[in-house]
């Protein structure tokens, strides 16, 4: 296969996981909503399509820079590293969609990433540095959208604590459609950026372009596989968000989105690479934290903390197989 050929392959495969991404995560964005029942299920995921398309053309690519350049020294790894890396991620989140866990499609592209990296030069490719931000927020992001929810449910409580609750209920039902917006906007400035960082990755170990600025064509592209994506839905994680972790109403799914989206669209002006996956189950942990320490069902979000701790390690050593496998199949 030439140079060439094998760019075209890994443009479509980042494509190819951008969908996987949005059918993954957009159940994230979209469960709050649906378990609500503020929209049906279809009327969801083309809401959360929309706002995942829009927000990558407009709010900039700091995240794209940190996952192309950030993480692994460009100079040492070539092409097949970067294929090895999205392959090992996409074998990831289609065996946590099937098992219905909401795990990191951010974290499985960045493991696979750096797996495959290892496996071609060492431990020497990787930017160390790169790497403290992305693996201190699989713990920080839960947490600090955690803190959120409770803050935003606590104040929120409060501004219509004189109100009927039949009154509530019929706002957040119309405040829940623009919280579900916001967040699905968020999930657009983060996650669809990973796979624009790894195609201009490619473009620049190609040669086909000399500086690290991503094209145009590449944010348009991947926007486009986000919301076929989120088109696609993944229902099983809907069911694991949106009712087994704890009982959400109207009010609960606008605080849970609404902390969310604030975290999400934080981080991505940092650059930071976080899971919108893990902001969210941290959120809707904090709308049941609120009430009552036994709202949460903990033994599920235990599971669920379990999926994100192996997600790099086990994504990585996936990115790693494949490298060996093409090392082998190319000789």
């Amino acid at each position: 296969m030439t140079p060439f050929h094998l760019l075209i392959v890994i443009v479509f495969i980042s494509l190819a996981f951008d969908f996987t991404n949005g059918w993954h995560d957009a159940a994230s964005s979209i469960a709050t909503v649906v378990s609500t029942r503020v929209l049906r299920p279809l009327w969801a995921v083309v809401w959360a399509a929309f706002w995942n398309f829009v927000a990558p053309l407009t709010f900039g690519t700091a995240v794209a820079a940190t996952v192309g350049k950030g993480l692994v020294h460009l100079e040492m790894v070539n092409q097949q590293v970067l294929l090895a890396g999205l392959l090992g991620a996409i074998i990831w989140n289609y065996a946590t969609i099937r098992l219905g866990i909401p795990c990191s499609s951010s974290h499985a592209l960045i493991g696979g990433y750096g797996g495959a990296a290892i496996a071609a030069a060492g431990f020497r490719a990787i930017i160390v540095h790169g790497w403290i931000k992305p693996i201190i927020f699989i713990f920080m992001g839960p947490l600090i959208g955690m803190v959120a929810a409770i803050f935003v449910t606590v104040v929120t409580s409060w501004i219509v604590r004189r109100q009927a609750p039949q009154k509530i209920d019929r706002w957040f039902r119309r405040l829940q459609l623009l919280s579900a917006a916001a967040f699905s906007f968020s999930h657009g400035t983060n996650d669809a950026q990973k796979s624009m960082g790894i195609i201009t990755a490619a473009l620049v170990t190609g040669g086909v372009i000399t500086t690290y600025k991503v094209p145009d064509w590449v944010i348009i592209c991947c926007a486009l596989a986000m919301a076929g994506g989120t088109m696609a839905g993944g229902w099983r994680v809907v069911k694991t968000m949106g009712q087994r972790i704890t009982k959400l109403n109207p009010f609960g799914g606008f605080a849970a989105e609404t902390s969310a989206a604030i975290t999400l669209i934080g981080t991505a002006a940092a650059g930071i690479p976080v899971s919108s996956t893990q902001v969210i189950t941290g959120a809707i942990m904090g709308v049941g934290v609120s009430r009552r320490i036994t709202a949460v069902r903990w033994g599920v979000t235990r599971h669920i903390l379990w999926a994100w701790i192996l997600t790099i390690p086990c994504a990585g050593l996936m990115g790693a197989l494949f490298y060996w496998v093409f090392l082998h199949w190319m000789r």
